[in-house]
């Protein structure tokens, strides 16, 4: 692991170097994006800065100096050349209070990198019980508070998947813990829309951009008709969905394999696209 910290690479990217006060640590006050490196090459690294600065805002945070978290991710990823890694790209409100009440200190910059494997082609999801608020005051923001997505997951992995589907309070479907939806219902490449409270993912955009399909908020049991899904993430890419809860889907079935077989080809082709 690599790690750099408010404008300096760290000696010990695992020791010590964030203040117990840090307003992240605290209370969770805080927006972070995740972005997959090939080769030691960071992918779509403009799309991702643009939503760290639309969450940023969205939290009432100074719009990160993109500038200086470029210079970071080239700090970190000097000399690097694994096949697959990911990039954790960190900003916080800063020292504050040891309470919800901000601080007056400048934010906190956090860049680090490590190696990841690639995953399966295929994977099993179950459904959790808790709603995602598509009108809370976090809602589409890629935060630090993670809490919710911890518990769901933890239900998940009990139940032997690899992720956790949630609806939304209205009972549509919405997301994963950390990736969006994609399915087919008769022939029909489909997903939530952003208004069902689901996070723009970076990975979602380019697979409508690329593969086409239709935005639509649909009820959960959308899924029983559901002829094929998959996952997008940035670690996942294009993941079949082999089981959703106690039903067996194809996977990859037709529209997945090609939606797969697109992404392949264009993410070689488009490394910032």
């Amino acid at each position: 692991m690599r790690a750099w910290l408010n404008g300096h690479l760290l000696d010990d990217a695992t020791g010590a170097t964030l203040s117990v006060a840090d307003h992240g640590f605290t209370v969770g006050d805080g927006v972070f994006e995740s972005i997959k490196t090939l080769d030691g090459v960071p992918f779509a690294l403009t799309r991702h800065l643009e939503r760290l600065a639309v969450s940023a805002s969205g939290l009432g945070l100074p719009t990160p100096d993109e500038a200086e978290v470029r210079r970071g991710v080239a700090e970190v990823l000097q000399g690097t050349d694994d096949a697959r890694g990911r990039l954790r790209i960190t900003y916080t409100a800063g020292p504050a209070p040891m309470g919800s009440g901000r601080g007056g200190g400048p934010p906190t910059l956090v860049v680090a990198y490590s190696a990841i494997r690639k995953l399966p082609l295929t994977t099993a999801v179950a459904t959790v019980p808790w709603p995602r608020n598509e009108r809370g005051a976090t809602a589409g923001l890629k935060t630090t508070s993670y809490a919710e997505n911890v518990i769901a997951l933890a239900r998940a992995t009990d139940a032997g998947a690899s992720e956790a589907i949630v609806a939304n309070t209205a009972g549509n479907l919405c997301e994963g813990t950390g990736s969006n939806v994609f399915y087919v219902v008769d022939g029909e490449l489909r997903t939530p829309t952003l208004k069902s409270g689901c996070l723009a993912g970076v990975t979602r955009a380019l697979v409508l951009e690329w593969c086409g399909g239709v935005e639509v908020d649909e009820p959960m049991s959308v899924m029983e008709r559901a002829s094929e899904a998959f996952l997008v993430s940035t670690t996942r890419d294009v993941q079949a969905i082999s089981r959703w809860d106690d039903r067996d889907l194809p996977a990859p079935g037709p529209i997945t394999r090609d939606c797969w077989r697109t992404w392949i080809q264009r993410e070689a082709e488009h490394p910032d696209p």
